[in-house]
């Protein structure tokens, strides 16, 4: 080093030493200086990092930890509170194929085929989990990704709206995957997984009303998408709990794997909103599937928990992701979410959405009676509730790719003006909708307005309606009377109407894929209750396998 660089570095240092002091002198208190016994002591004091400030909000635990009550409360839930409700298990059955219908129609689209199978092409596992309409046969992770990814894949599946929404049969990839990975290498007398169980259909569908009580429970007064987070969050947690009890976990490693949900990445949910809307919301089901079975695994072989991942000052879940809220609950957990899930029926669409296409579908019939169609339509103005606004008014937003148009009320009103149709093969880019000029112009001319009323009506225990309201303005001035529709084909209100036409849905799903016989073997086991719920599980996904 030159004589020069040496003088500098001395000046500096001498000046940064005699800075040091005169802050040290003017930031100590009174108290500081007479408590301090030596000049390291003093300097370590005054000097203290947000490390320290932190550690200082959140002192040292000394003893055994209790474990947070929300998760002891599911972990409660899930092995000692037996489901004797009927109607949940008839529900579930109707969830069960129409669930795996849309997983097979979400095979049609190349784009869902292109990010399933196994890692390394080829590989076959033994006993492993077999992935509907395909000849994939996989570990149970990646087999729930799989079925997971294929049945969220066009948003035909059910759903579940309140503080937070979702779509609670999403939990069939983890439940399925588990289930039928458990039951094959159980029969094949290898190691004994879940206690050596071989998993009936109805088993399955006791995992499902478990899952969906779980997720639509912490979804009535929770909401995660205001914080930014996407509620797939909520298929995680309530996979994680249903899949430990089935994989054999006690109720102490199910509150484990539980917080190992919780401690988990959360996935953001900005691939569901412009600008950054794309494919990710079709598979991110299938990826909170993946990992919830993973999660379980690690415990299964001894992963311990984190008992206060909720609590836990500073660094624990509420304060991290929450906002420093502690979650609120509305009722405690039973069957109540699978007795009133929303079927999708009608349409593949956001929920939100279902009744405002519905009106454009009864307002079409006004129209051809007045010898007008959609060409004839100046305005449409609909009146309708605040989550439909948050999440699917895009106005004028670019409709870039198919997960922009079925997250776009307008979208799918104007395509139903437009053609009197709504159906999968709407959205892709190329499509006859999508490259509509038609379509494209009315869209923008399609307004949202919230009434309070069916916003509180939305919240309501005891409607939980989805209500849209269209008004149509014609060219020439004339405005149609108000269409309304409150709930949409497949409410709990409309239950029975619904059920032929889910029915319906699910053989056009099968059509596709089986001949013509094996579509009616299916769809007659489907309405026989005692002899579906009695087949062991892997028998029944051997029904939809492809070889």
């Amino acid at each position: 080093m030159s004589a020069f660089s040496r003088n500098i570095c001395s000046t500096a240092s001498r000046t940064l030493r005699q800075r040091s002091a005169i802050t040290c002198r003017a930031v100590r208190p009174a108290v500081l200086r007479a408590a301090v016994s030596s000049p390291i002591a003093a300097r370590t004091a005054a000097f203290s990092s947000m490390t320290s400030l932190k550690s200082g909000v959140a002192p040292p635990v000394s003893g055994t930890r209790e474990y947070d009550y929300e998760i002891k409360d599911i972990a409660n839930y899930v092995h000692n509170t037996p489901i004797d409700s009927e109607l949940a298990y008839d529900t579930a059955r109707w969830v069960f194929i129409d669930t795996l219908g849309c997983g097979l129609e979400g095979l049609r689209f190349e784009q869902c085929r292109n990010i399933l199978g196994p890692v390394v092409e080829g590989t076959v596992v033994p006993n492993g989990t077999k992935v509907p309409g395909t000849n994939y046969q996989l570990d149970p992770v990646l087999g729930a990704f799989n079925i997971g990814a294929m049945i969220r894949w066009l948003d035909f599946n059910d759903c579940w709206l309140a503080a937070e929404w979702g779509h609670p049969s999403d939990n069939l990839g983890a439940i399925l995957a588990t289930a039928d990975w458990i039951s094959r290498t159980n029969k094949a007398g290898g190691k004994k997984i879940g206690n050596g169980k071989v998993f009936k259909v109805r088993d399955v569908l006791e995992a499902m009303i478990r899952a969906h009580e779980i997720q639509g429970v912490m979804a009535l007064e929770n909401s995660f998408n205001k914080v930014g987070l996407d509620h797939v969050v909520l298929v995680k947690l309530a996979s994680t709990a249903v899949v430990s009890k089935m994989m054999g976990l006690s109720e102490a490693q199910t509150r484990d794997a539980i917080s190992q949900a919780w401690v988990d990445g959360q996935a953001m949910r900005t691939y569901r909103h412009s600008p950054n809307t794309m494919s990710r919301k079709s598979w991110a089901a299938g990826d909170a599937c993946e990992k919830a079975v993973n999660l379980v695994l690690k415990v299964l072989k001894g992963e311990p928990g984190l008992p206060t991942v909720l609590s836990a000052p500073t660094w624990g879940f509420y304060d991290v992701n929450f906002g420093g809220k502690k979650f609120t609950f509305q009722r405690g957990y039973g069957s109540y979410v699978m007795e009133n899930v929303l079927f999708k029926v009608s349409y593949p669409a956001e929920f939100h959405s279902q009744t405002a296409v519905e009106a454009a579908q009864r307002l079409n019939k006004k129209l051809a009676a007045m010898g007008k169609t959609a060409e004839d339509i100046e305005s449409v103005v609909n009146r309708t509730h605040e989550a439909c606004i948050r999440i699917i008014d895009k106005q004028f937003k670019p409709m870039e790719n198919f997960a922009d148009r079925d997250h776009c009320v307008q979208y799918m009103v104007a395509t139903m003006f437009v053609f009197n149709r709504l159906e999968a093969t709407d959205y892709p880019d190329g499509s006859e909708a999508a490259t509509s000029p038609l379509v494209e112009s009315l869209r923008q001319r399609i307004s949202c307005v919230e009434d309070p009323q069916f916003t509180k009506d939305y919240h309501d225990p005891s409607k939980r309606t989805i209500s849209n309201a269209l008004t149509v303005k014609l060219k020439d001035g004339t405005v149609l009377e108000e269409e309304v529709v409150e709930a949409p084909l497949g409410h709990r209100l409309r239950r029975e109407e619904a059920k032929p036409e889910i029915l319906k849905k699910y053989k056009g799903h099968l059509a596709p894929h089986f001949e013509a016989s094996h579509v009616d073997k299916l769809v007659a086991l489907a309405q026989n209750p005692q002899e579906i719920d009695n087949m062991d599980i892997d028998q029944y996904v051997d029904l939809y396998v492809k070889n």
